[in-house]
């Protein structure tokens, strides 16, 4: 089976067409700049431009980076407001002329890690945390995944995702120590609510693991995504397919 993955983030959309039976890439990744929040009419013609790039005419999974019922995009912390409460799988569909499955974007990426990545064979209670504007959380136990909103999470006041996301770090130019102690802050209450037996850590930092992982001293084993920041592409192509 093969299938279009996209995955939207706050700074960009990518996607590719994926083999679901390897997990790996069939072309190379196609990524689409969003410096400015996009309406859902913009961010569906960019979901059709992806299309259009690999002349794609099968199945399509689109990530998107909020609460997801069924085709509506129930929350929207990072992208525009208009996704709130709105039909964005009716819109994508029409736009790029197929039918798009939707999947909260960490989930996404945990459907891949679990499959074909770090969390492959692993039947315990695995932590997915997706480092990047916001940040993205999802569970998986005995591989079967759910997403999560505990980027939102009140931490210090605010959603957890205001301290700890890849994103706050370059913006309050923070050393890697001091971005790595919140982060293994924030880490320290997940575990006390959730008792993982593994953590992973996916987003685009996930390849600069070294540099923060150190200051973190999490209890359950930790390592960085295999797919890295191709995760989310990957898993929104195995939803499509009807494999998550």
């Amino acid at each position: 089976m093969r299938a279009l993955g996209i995955d939207i983030g706050g700074s960009a959309l990518k996607g590719a067409p994926v083999d679901t039976a390897t997990g790996q890439f069939l072309e190379e990744r196609y990524r689409i700049p969003t410096p400015e929040n996009l309406t859902p009419a913009e961010m569906a013609s960019a979901v059709a431009e992806i299309t259009r790039h690999f002349r794609w005419r099968g199945r399509i999974g689109v990530g998107f980076p909020g609460v997801i019922h069924g085709s509506r995009t129930m929350t929207s912390a990072n992208l525009h407001p208009g996704f709130i409460d709105f039909d964005a799988g009716k819109l994508f569909s029409k736009a790029a002329g197929r039918p798009v499955a939707l999947i909260n974007d960490a989930a996404a990426a945990a459907l891949a890690e679990m499959k074909f990545g770090m969390g492959r064979r692993f039947e315990g209670k695995v932590l997915l945390l997706t480092l990047g504007t916001g940040v993205g959380t999802a569970l998986a136990y005995r591989g079967v995944v759910f997403g999560c909103e505990l980027g939102h999470l009140p931490f210090h006041g605010q959603d957890a995702e205001k301290r700890v996301a890849a994103s706050i770090r370059k913006k309050k130019d923070l050393s890697w120590k001091q971005w790595g102690e919140n982060l293994g802050e924030y880490v320290a209450v997940l575990e006390r609510l959730l008792w993982p037996e593994l953590i992973i850590i996916g987003g685009g930092v996930s390849a600069k693991h070294r540099k923060f992982f150190k200051y973190l001293q999490p209890k359950a084993k930790m390592v960085p995504a295999g797919f890295l920041n191709g995760a989310g592409i990957v898993g929104a192509a195995l939803w499509a397919a009807g494999e998550g």
